[in-house]
This record gives C-alpha cells, structure tokens and sequence, in this order.
C-alpha cells in the first residue's frame, strides 16, 4: 500500500509543529526527516534536538534520512530524540552491514540509500537486513529539483529482486515526486513517496497531501 512521506525539508520551520501536523490531516502517515552535515551533501540541515521537538509535535514515525559522514556516530543521540526509522547511504559507510546491524540494536528501522549514481545491485548482500530501500531520484542535498528518469528502473528492479529473494523490504523514493510523477513511480514499485515542495512549497499543505496521495492510490489501483 502506498503511503506519503512528507519531507520537513520544504516546511516552514517556524511553523514546524502546526505544518507537519497539516500534513497528517491530509494523508501523511510517516515525517521524513532529511539530516545532512555539509560535507556528504553540499547543504547544512538539523540535528537531534530538532527531532526531539518534532517528536513531541507529532505521533507519527520520523524517519531521518542521514545524508552524513560518519551515520554510526549519531544512531544512538537520534534514537534518543525520538527517531523510528533511520536510513544510510551506501556511499557514505565503510561496513554497511555493521551501521544497519547498530540501527537495529538501537530499536529503529533500519534503510539503506542510493545515489542516482550508484545500481541497485550493490545492495543484495544486504537487502535481507533493512526495513525499506531508499533511491534517490534527484542528486541528494536540496529541495525542489527535477526528477531523475532513470530512476524508475531502480525501482523496477528493486521490485524484482523483493520477489526473486522471496524478502519484503519497502521501496522508498526521494527527490521530484509531485503530481508529474508521481503515477510513474508507483507503477515503478515505490510505496514509500518522500515529497517536500509538492506537500509545503504551496503553502497549503494538508490539501497539497492529500491531492498527492489520491494520486498515488489511483496508480495504486491500476498496477
């Protein structure tokens, strides 16, 4: 089943609390949370104490995406603030296996990401431990960019590999999904929609959330 990710990325900070709250009224089950350290990702985001007050601004899972060097050093002070689902990037860690293994040892979600440049087959050896698979459908570290085509094969075969693998990981998709593509991906195989300028950039976001998300079901219901 599809859901929607709002991305906080895109919300107004000084609104954060009524805004993530707005996006839950219009269908969000799951905050995305895009955390990067300027050095991974040529942009400088939040950090714990930001989750910790979003934590008691909302019930729903947070799910920080950690566009960082360095990942191990932050499961546990993101654990503590709240975080439910954490997410790496095969890029950024040296063992993959042991960042996933401490995730879940910290009782979160365990993710792994992609870059638009990296294939999806890097992840088999790993792809048994994690909760959902992240691709990213733009080059990741800031809002508001155009959708990468290529990704959908990504997906696609993601989806194959869930079924080959007899495995049932998520499929997550980040960066350009509005409501011109949003029907590509779901065909695709993503289930798990991250959207920031098309849920917040408006200014109206429970409506936006909700437009989105019918959207996605209406794919939904052709595949």
């Amino acid at each position: 089943m599809v859901e929607l990710l709002p991305s906080i990325l895109s919300a107004d900070f000084a609104r954060l609390g009524d805004e993530v709250r707005a996006a839950e009224r219009g269908g969000g089950t799951v905050i995305h949370v895009d955390v990067m350290d300027g050095h991974f990702v040529p942009n400088l985001t939040l950090g714990p104490p930001v989750v910790a007050s979003l934590r008691k601004a909302t019930d729903l899972p947070l799910d920080c995406h950690m566009m960082i060097e360095n990942p191990d050093e932050f499961v546990e002070p993101f654990a503590e603030a709240g975080a439910n689902w954490m997410s790496v990037h095969y890029e950024a860690c040296r063992h993959l296996h042991r960042s996933l293994e401490l995730i879940a040892q910290h009782g979160m979600r365990p993710g792994v990401v992609i870059n638009p440049a990296t294939e999806v087959d890097v992840l088999i050896p790993v792809l048994g431990m994690v909760h959902h698979v992240l691709v990213m459908s733009v080059n990741p570290g800031f809002g508001g960019q155009s959708f990468i085509p290529y990704s959908l094969n990504k997906l696609r075969r993601l989806r194959e590999l869930r079924q080959e693998l007899g495995l049932s990981y998520r499929i997550e998709v980040d960066g350009g999904v509005a409501h011109d593509t949003i029907a590509m991906v779901v065909e695709a195989g993503a289930e798990l929609l991250v959207a920031g300028n098309a849920v917040f950039g408006a200014g109206h976001p429970e409506r936006d959330a909700r437009s989105l998300l019918e959207a996605a079901q209406q794919a939904e219901a052709r595949v």
